[in-house]
């Protein structure tokens, strides 16, 4: 709570917080928000402009636009977070136990991390793609495969930090277990930077799997995707270039809210950087004020 009042006092990050929610929950509830069937073809409709019946106007083949982003929410977002959520959890279990023993532990693991780390992840993504053939599930699966490895690596650094601490000593001198230590003591400490990290990722696998859709390598027709959605509306660019810029500008203001976002919570989380940005505020305010008085 007391981190949310911190985000909060940031008009900005406030904003991005509450638009990353809304989104979130539209892609819950697509079928109850989603005015048309998103699949649903009307070849009468076809390039049809915005209606009161369909605000953002219909596609190639008069589908809702709207619908279609509203359900490309999932995709884009949704199974993106759930592709964080276990690559961040698989390298927080790595990166604690790696961090916390150290030792052979460590150097086995960190040498595994080495070689995963060793292939650029875009080579490692379309390998999988090449293996397992295109879609969405499989572009899922390298993105596990390639950033667990990472946050493995920045957790255990974390972590380490914190392992040596004389409470941790303490506690160790005292006969706690490795488990209860770790989760009493090691843990809280480093939510702070696996939530940063983790944020930060995000907006990067939303580019990542929209460029892939783009590319024709995620999810399939006729099932909606912001990237997907770009690429069939590639042809008509020129004559129909609405149909470019809602799905554009969807992945635009979520990635942007996504990094303001984690801005704001990396701010918050440190001191040093939210005392910084204080005395640059206050700089910034003074040259203004002198600046005004030199014009006078």
């Amino acid at each position: 709570m007391k981190l949310l009042g911190q985000i909060c006092k940031d008009k900005l990050a406030a904003l991005c917080l509450i638009f990353i929610t809304a989104i979130l929950i539209a892609g819950i509830l697509a079928p109850l928000l989603a005015p048309h069937d998103p699949d649903e073809v009307h070849m009468n409709l076809r390039y049809a402009a915005s209606s009161w019946e369909y605000w953002l106007g219909n596609d190639h083949l008069g589908r809702c636009v709207l619908s279609r982003i509203i359900y490309g929410i999932r995709p884009s977002v949704l199974w993106v977070l759930a592709a964080l959520s276990i690559s961040v959890g698989l390298g927080a279990v790595i990166g604690f136990i790696a961090g916390y023993f150290k030792g052979k532990t460590d150097a086995v693991l960190m040498r595994i991390c080495d070689v995963m780390l060793s292939f650029p992840g875009y080579v490692m993504t379309l390998a999988v793609i090449g293996i397992l053939g295109v879609g969405l599930d499989n572009i899922l699966i390298a993105f596990v495969l390639m950033k667990w490895a990472w946050f493995a690596r920045i957790i255990r650094t974390s972590v380490m930090q914190f392992a040596d601490a004389d409470y941790v000593r303490f506690s160790k001198t005292l006969g706690i277990g490795n488990i209860r230590i770790m989760a009493n003591h090691i843990i809280p400490v480093s939510l702070p930077d696996i939530a940063v990290i983790s944020s930060s990722s995000f907006g990067s696998m939303i580019l990542q799997i929209s460029g892939f859709s783009f590319l024709g390598l995620g999810i399939q027709a006729p099932n909606a995707e912001w990237g997907m959605m770009l690429n069939e509306a590639r042809s008509v660019m020129f004559s129909k270039p609405e149909l470019m810029l809602a799905p554009g500008l969807a992945i635009i203001l979520v990635v942007s809210a996504v990094n303001f976002l984690s801005d704001a919570l990396q701010i918050a989380l440190d001191p040093k950087l939210m005392s910084s940005r204080y005395k640059q505020k206050q700089s910034f305010v003074e040259a203004v004020k002198l600046h005004g008085k030199e014009v006078a």
